[in-house]
This record gives structure tokens, sequence and C-alpha cells, in this order.
């Protein structure tokens, strides 16, 4: 071809790479899908922890003392009869169980309760206090899940204490039902005198499923405090911790893990399952936790 020839050849501009938007959408797709799991993950993955409570005063008997620390379920199941959560809490070969409330939300949930409650009997003694939620399901509802936990080895304590002994040491044991319950009931400070009058100065550990009235605990002399409640924040932000109270306040206090006022320590369990009522809860960055403490020296 002559340079003539060249010259009039019509000047062909490049092709354009054609778009292709179905890669688009599965990228999309496989984002939303993926975005799915890692939020059901986050809101139903469990979570084993493991922390040392240094306690002052704790007796040598009770130094490396195992505690499970099971709460807020709100009627969720982990597995057919939480098969699941009961396996994950056997693994974990604790000497006593804990439930600090909100273990059901609707009277219908009674039903879950026999299975999980002759489940964790069998593994390690177990104890439970009431949190707001079961009270909010009425008197009649509480009366018969304490009765079924009874019945299926789990121990209520509803303003009670009881003296555990290991290797020749003894503390005490003591639980209060949450303040959503009777009017009339033994106080935290009045249950704490009472203790004070049989069993004078044994450590004292407390279940209460309330974590922000952990200064009324302390103020009443408790020494180690059990409790409940916060959801860890709901949201977990780092280096801040819990985003959103269960009161709907922001930055919340005692929201996961432990905490010291005075000569008193809490540990707050961020909960294994997330509120159905009024309005179905979340989690992010903050997965629900099966607690294992071990009291130390």
């Amino acid at each position: 071809m002559t340079a003539t020839e060249r010259e009039g050849t019509p000047h062909r501009r490049p092709r354009r790479k054609r778009r292709h938007p179905l890669r688009w959408i599965l990228a999309l797709v496989v984002l939303a899908v993926g975005g799915w799991f890692w939020f059901q993950w986050q809101c139903w993955g469990i979570q084993v922890t493991h922390t040392g409570a240094v306690l002052a005063g704790l007796p040598e008997g009770f130094d490396g003392y195992k505690i499970v620390h099971l709460s807020d379920i709100h009627g969720h199941e982990y597995g057919q009869g939480n098969e699941k959560l009961l396996a994950l809490v056997a693994e974990q070969e604790p000497d006593l169980i804990v439930v600090t409330g909100d273990l059901i939300d609707q009277k219908g949930q009674l039903e879950m309760i026999p299975a999980l409650a002759k489940g964790l009997s069998a593994i390690a003694p177990t104890y439970y206090v009431t949190g707001n939620h079961e009270w909010a399901v009425g008197t009649g509802a509480v009366k018969e899940l304490k009765s079924l936990l009874s019945q299926y080895g789990v121990k209520p304590l509803s303003n009670q204490y009881e003296i555990l002994e290991r290797d020749g040491a003894r503390i005490v044991l003591a639980g209060v039902d949450d303040p959503n319950g009777y009017a009339d009931q033994t106080t935290p400070e009045e249950l704490y005198a009472w203790i004070q009058g049989e069993a004078p100065g044994l450590f004292t550990v407390l279940l209460a499923h309330r974590n922000d009235h952990f200064g009324q605990y302390a103020n009443a002399g408790y020494d180690f405090v059990l409790s409940g409640h916060g959801h860890g924040g709901i949201v977990r932000l780092p280096f801040v911790g819990g985003l959103i109270g269960t009161d709907r306040r922001f930055f919340p206090e005692w929201t996961s893990g432990i905490y010291t006022v005075g000569d008193s320590t809490l540990f707050v369990s961020r909960g294994l399952g997330n509120n159905t009522t009024p309005f179905p809860g979340f989690r992010i960055f903050n997965r629900p936790e099966l607690a294992v403490v071990t009291l130390k020296r």
C-alpha cells in the first residue's frame, strides 16, 4: 500500500472494551451473601472466652475454681435441645455453672428449659437468677420457670444464698431476683446483712442480672459479682468498648469483662442471645459469649 493510499484510509477509532454487567451483579451478590453470613456469625457464632479473676480475700481452696457463666439467652437454642451449647459447656470442665437471667422472653420458650436444665446440671452444679425479661413475661411464667429448673437440677437463688465448700474452704454463693420482680422482695443490702449474720466473714459471690447496679452491690459489701444484661454494648468498637446500652444510651459502663469498685469486683458476660422484644436485636464485633471465669488469689 502506498503512502497516498494510507492517507486515504479512514481513521478507525480503537474499540472500547465491552462492559460485562453480569460480572458486577455477580460480585455484588457474592458480597451481599458474604455480608449476610458474616452478620449471622456476629449474632449467633458463640465465642468461648477465658478470664482469670484475681480476687483479694479468696480462700486458698478456691484458687483455680472454674465457673462457666451463661447469661441473656433470650429463648435462643443452639441446636436441637441446645446440644451445641451444652457440648461447649462440657468441654470447659467447670466446677460451677451460673445463669444470670433473661433466659426467656416469651412463655412459649419454657419448652426449651427441660433439655437445657437437665444438660447443664449433668455437667456441674448449676444456679440461676432472674433477669428483667422473665418478669416482663409475667409472674406466673417466672414461677413455672423456676419450678422447671428445679425439677431438672438447676437451683434458682431467689434472694437466697448457699455455702460452697472446696478443699476445706468455704465461700458464699448468693443470688438476687431482678428488680422487675416483687416490690417487697429482699434487697441486695438486706441479703448481705443476713449472710453476715449467719456466715460472717466468708468470701461472697453474688449472682445478679443487672450489670448497671454494680455500684449498689459494691456498696453492700459483696466481694465478687457475676452479671449480664449489658449485651456487651450491642456494638463494640476498638479502644472504646460498648456503643449502645440496653437502655439505648450511648457508651454504657460495665459491658464486658472485669471491673472493680472499691473492694468489689464485677464480671459482666456479653450474653448468648439477642432481645426478641420489643424488637429484634443484633450484634456487631460482639459475638455471643460463653464466659469461663477462673477464680485466682
